[in-house]
C-alpha cells in the first residue's frame, strides 16, 4: 500500500507524522509544492490546477493507492475536483477541526486561524454555519497572512513571528477565548507560542488523528510483523525544503528529492 501526502510545505508533515505513528505497513510519498508556496494567498482556481496536476504525478510516477490532501486551504478548493477526476481513487482531505472545537470549549467563545483562502472558501462556511446554527457558541475567525511563510523559513520563534501572532490572539485572549481551531497544517508547528500567547489552558484543536482514523476507514491497512521497520517515507519537493525543520517535525532525518513539476 502506498499512501500519497501532499500540501505545499511543511505543513502537511505534522499530518504525515500522525500517520506515521498510527499506520505501520505502509509506503508513505510526501510531495512538498515549496515552489508554488503558500496556497493560501492564491486564488481556488489555480489551487485546483496545482492540486490536480500534483495527484497526476503522484499517480503516474509513484504508483499510489491512496491521495491524504493534507493542506485546508486545498482541500477547500480543489477536493470535490480531485474526486470528481480521480473516483476509484480514495481521497482523505483536511477540514478545520470545529467540531470537537464545540465540544471542548467551556467559555463558548471558539477562535479560527486559518489562511485567508481557506476562511473564504465555501467548504469552510458551510461547515460552520452547519455546526454552530443554533448555539450560543461565539466564532473568532482570523485570517493569518504570512505566518506560512515565516514557518516555513523556520522563523517560528522569531520576534517578528511573535508580533503577528500576539496581534491576532489578543483580541481572542480579551474576549475569552478558550479553544483555537488550527485551520491551517502549518499552524500546529507555532503552537508552543500560541498558548504562550493565550495562556496555558488554551486548547488547541489540529486534524492529523482525524485523518489517520478516515484513511483507515477508506482502505485496507496491511498488518506489519512486530519486527517490520518503521514506515518508509519519501519525500519529493517542487522548490527548497528546509531539512532541519523536516527532521524537527518527524523526529527523523530525510532527505528529499527535487523535482520540476
Amino acid at each position: 500500500m502506498r499512501i500519497g501526502v501532499f500540501d505545499s510545505g511543511v505543513g502537511g508533515l505534522t499530518v504525515l507524522r500522525a500517520l506515521l505513528e498510527r499506520i505501520q505497513g505502509c509506503d508513505f510519498v510526501y510531495l512538498a509544492d515549496t515552489d508554488y508556496a503558500p496556497y493560501g494567498e492564491k486564488s481556488h482556481d489555480q489551487i485546483r490546477q496545482r492540486s490536480e496536476r500534483i495527484a497526476r504525478y503522484l499517480l503516474a510516477t509513484h504508483r499510489i493507492d491512496a491521495l491524504v490532501v493534507a493542506c485546508n486551504t486545498a482541500t477547500s478548493a480543489a477536493i470535490s475536483h480531485l474526486r470528481t477526476l480521480f473516483p476509484a481513487l480514495p481521497i482523505v482531505g483536511t477540514e478545520p477541526g470545529i467540531k470537537p472545537a464545540l465540544e471542548h470549549t467551556r467559555s463558548h467563545h471558539v477562535g479560527i486561524l486559518a489562511t485567508p483562502a481557506t476562511l473564504a472558501g465555501e467548504k469552510y462556511q458551510t461547515l460552520a454555519d452547519r455546526l454552530y446554527h443554533g448555539t450560543d457558541v461565539v466564532l473568532h475567525e482570523q485570517a493569518c497572512p504570512g505566518l506560512v511563510e515565516q514557518i516555513e523559513a523556520g522563523r517560528i520563534d522569531a520576534p517578528e513571528t511573535e508580533a503577528m501572532l500576539t496581534r491576532w490572539l489578543t483580541p481572542m485572549r480579551e474576549a475569552g477565548v478558550d479553544t483555537i481551531v488550527l485551520g491551517c497544517t502549518h499552524y500546529p508547528l507555532a503552537g508552543d507560542a500560541i498558548r504562550r500567547i493565550m495562556g496555558a489552558e488554551v486548547t488547541l484543536i489540529e486534524t492529523g488523528d482525524a485523518i489517520a482514523r478516515r484513511l483507515r476507514e477508506l482502505v485496507t491497512i496491511p498488518h506489519p510483523s512486530s519486527t517490520a521497520p518503521s514506515s518508509p517515507v519519501h519525500i519529493v519537493a517542487t522548490g527548497k525544503l528546509n531539512k532541519a525543520t523536516v527532521t524537527r517535525i518527524l523526529g527523523r532525518s530525510v532527505s528529499y528529492e527535487p523535482i520540476q513539476l
